[in-house]
């Protein structure tokens, strides 16, 4: 992989990382045009979106900061139920991580149908909820927290976007379009660092790859940038409820990529 590709993969993570698109699907497609091995596919996603998680604590760090600050008073407050309730959520993802991460690992690289079959299902997903009823819980329940994390565990699917299934997830449940946004940026970034984390101690991204760590760092380092600007861009959207326009690119893409794979 060169540092242009990188480059250019770092950008698109950075956007649909935040946007309903799927990121994944997205780099699977984009890498399948550019002809990269699977085994490179996934450590370099694995990198990208660890650049897209500290993008999220740049831009939500006054809220990430306030959580830690009221966590460590030892209090049963709002804001240790909150970071509670983001535990619940990474439950199922969890699970999957433990007992199904070679069947994750083997989707990718795979094919592409499996990309247009998500985008189609996130465009569904995402109709579903822009006419769902009217949002009226303040809080995020227990309950909901847990089953929002059902929808990121599916979303290990490339093509399933992980952000449009948890927003969609959260509003067919009744939450309000800015809590729900807020809750599923949140919820991703122990997931994600954990992986990444556990991925450095077992030496994946030196035993099994074969991209310049040039090429890794200018994709982590794009997708950071893109990503602060989507993040911030994605919450103003969700508040204005415009993800039904993102249904529609969904099923553009979706259907292109089963029709041409």
């Amino acid at each position: 992989m060169s540092g242009l590709e990188a480059f250019i993969l770092g950008i698109i993570q950075g956007l649909t990382e935040f946007l309903p698109v799927s990121s994944s699907g997205h780099l699977e497609i984009i890498n399948v045009l550019f002809g990269n091995k699977s085994a490179d596919n996934l450590t370099f996603t694995i990198v990208v979106h660890a650049g897209t998680v500290c993008s999220t604590m740049v831009i939500l760090w006054p809220e990430i900061s306030n959580l830690f600050i009221n966590l460590f008073r030892l209090q049963w407050n709002n804001e240790t139920k909150y970071v509670l309730k983001i535990f619940i959520s990474m439950v199922p993802v969890g699970l999957i991580g433990a007992f199904f991460k070679d069947q994750v690992e083997a989707l990718f690289g795979s094919n592409l149908y499996i990309v247009g079959g998500g985008l189609l299902l996130t465009a569904c997903l995402l109709t579903f909820s822009y006419y769902a009823r009217p949002r009226t819980k303040q809080e995020i329940s227990f309950k909901n927290a847990f089953i929002i994390g059902i929808a990121q565990a599916c979303a290990v699917i490339p093509g399933l976007s992980r952000s449009g299934a948890t927003i969609s997830t959260g509003l067919l449940l009744g939450n309000k379009k800015e809590t729900v946004a807020q809750f599923s940026f949140l919820m991703v970034l122990v997931p994600i660092l954990g992986e990444t984390f556990l991925d450095i101690l077992k030496g994946d991204f030196a035993g099994t790859a074969t991209i310049p760590s040039f090429s890794l760092i200018v994709g982590f380092f794009t997708s950071f940038a893109t990503g602060c600007i989507a993040c911030k861009w994605m919450v103003n959207l969700v508040k204005k409820g415009k993800l039904i326009y993102f249904a529609l690119y969904c099923v553009i893409v979706g259907l292109t990529v089963l029709i041409f794979s």
